[in-house]
């Protein structure tokens, strides 16, 4: 995500290093440089030279002082335009009535069903909501049975009347049915097309006008770059909708997108989709997008995820397993299935600062875990428990059950008796001093 941009960005923004000041020829050259890089990341003309005006106006009217270089200073600039540009303060989706009711919007294929699944699954898991998924693609039956298999995953009702061909009665009944059975989010996904046509339009703002939602959503996909931005300012016209919904922001997006769409239809991102599991839902944050883009990290996104997965009563079990030198191979599983949970291993790594830059290059796996698991899962639960008894011919049955080999499960096994040797001394607080690393490595 944003890979390109930030590379360019970053290659631009170089230019003022090294330099004693600010001046209009330096930064004009810096400018034409960085205006480029949005340009190829498919940010609207418009909305680029718009940008770089406003950062050569305030570059130019800054007093660069003696502890700030001016390469620093242009950085800061950037950053808070940049996060200007996208709406600059995070906006949270209005649940404020009862039922609260969402209506979705977007072309087919943007991703709309699943995003509606992971939205009712977020509302659920992090706002103890009780949300109602509403099947309201009325033409293709794929959308409806889609949306209940995403139900059945999340534990999430679907509500659906596969025989009506109205969808404005079908959102009305489904309001009536989540007031009966005390459902308080009602999310109602609607049919989408490939393209833009009247008769769209005018179902949906029907829909819109029957059932006077608190939210209308557009659901657009990131990818689609400028043609993302264009579809949304016809939508707004119609529907003058509350958010914007980026998904496949995970994918090979340039980011022109992200960048341009709130300039051009004055609307927040509300959320993102970063990923394929219904987990991977993100609410959009200006200041922390910005971050990234100039590769500066997210570590404040990184810790809200950690915490999401902190089980703070498995965490005082585990203590007390690690106290004792109990810590074994179930234990271990558990910690890389909440690793795992957590989301796309590569963008967790680009939000710790400096390291987006070092991994660009280095294809991180999702299934990096694959093997290790593989040869865990291979073990009896008594091995599990107990890797001790874990002698040659036990490796060997191992290797050859997980498809690997018994060097990986050696390598494997050392592994974790440090790590278990590791934690038991930061649970007691006898971390190995400098002088006895040394020596160690001696």
């Amino acid at each position: 995500m944003f890979e390109n941009l930030s590379d360019r960005l970053d290659r631009s923004l170089k230019l003022l290093k090294g330099e004693g000041k600010i001046t209009e020829i330096n930064v004009a050259e810096t400018l034409k440089d960085v205006r480029k890089a949005l340009l190829d990341a498919d940010v609207n003309y418009k909305v680029a030279k718009t940008f770089t005006d406003t950062v050569k106006e305030k570059a130019l009217g800054q007093n660069v002082l003696t502890a700030v270089k001016p390469g620093q200073l242009m950085v800061k600039i950037v950053h808070d335009e940049l996060a200007v540009l996208m709406g600059g303060e995070t906006v949270e989706i209005n649940l404020k009535s009862n039922p609260a009711i969402i209506l979705m919007s977007g072309l087919q294929g943007s991703g709309k069903t699943t995003f509606s699944g992971k939205l009712a699954k977020m509302l659920k898991d992090k706002k103890s909501k009780k949300p109602l998924l509403v099947a309201d693609d009325i033409y293709r039956p794929a959308a409806i049975e889609q949306l209940k298999v995403l139900g059945e995953q999340t534990g999430i009702p679907v509500y659906s009347e596969p025989e009506n061909k109205n969808p404005v009665q079908i959102a009305q009944n489904a309001i009536k049915y989540a007031k009966q059975f005390g459902n308080d989010v009602v999310i109602i996904d609607t049919a989408g097309r490939l393209a833009i046509d009247e008769q769209m339009m005018n179902e949906i703002a029907a829909i819109k006008s029957a059932i006077k939602p608190d939210e209308v959503l557009f659901v657009v996909d990131a990818m689609t770059g400028q043609d993302a931005v264009n579809t949304a300012k016809e939508f707004n016209d119609r529907l003058d909708f509350q958010g914007v919904i980026l998904t496949k922001l995970d994918g090979d997006t340039r980011g022109g997108a992200a960048l341009s769409i709130r300039s051009v239809v004055n609307k927040p991102i509300k959320f993102v989709g970063t990923g394929e599991k219904m987990e991977a839902i993100d609410l959009f944050h200006p200041a922390r997008m910005a971050d990234r883009i100039l590769g500066m990290g997210d570590i404040v996104s990184l810790v809200e995820k950690a915490q999401e997965q902190y089980d703070e009563e498995e965490a005082r079990r585990l203590q007390k397993k690690i106290a004792k030198n109990q810590f074994d191979f179930n234990d271990f599983l558990s910690q890389i299935h909440q690793i795992k949970k957590m989301g796309n291993l590569k963008d967790l790594a680009s939000m710790i600062p400096g390291i987006g830059k070092m991994m660009k290059d280095t294809e991180i796996d999702d299934d990096a875990f694959k093997s290790i698991e593989a040869i865990i899962y291979s073990m009896t639960p008594g091995e599990r428990t107990n890797p001790g008894v874990l002698n040659g011919s036990r490796r060997a049955r191992i290797a050859k059950g997980s498809g690997t080999n018994v060097m990986e499960v050696n390598k494997l096994l050392k592994q974790f008796e440090e790590t278990r040797k590791m934690m038991k001394m930061m649970t007691m607080g006898k971390l190995p001093g400098k002088a006895a690393l040394m020596k160690k490595k001696r």
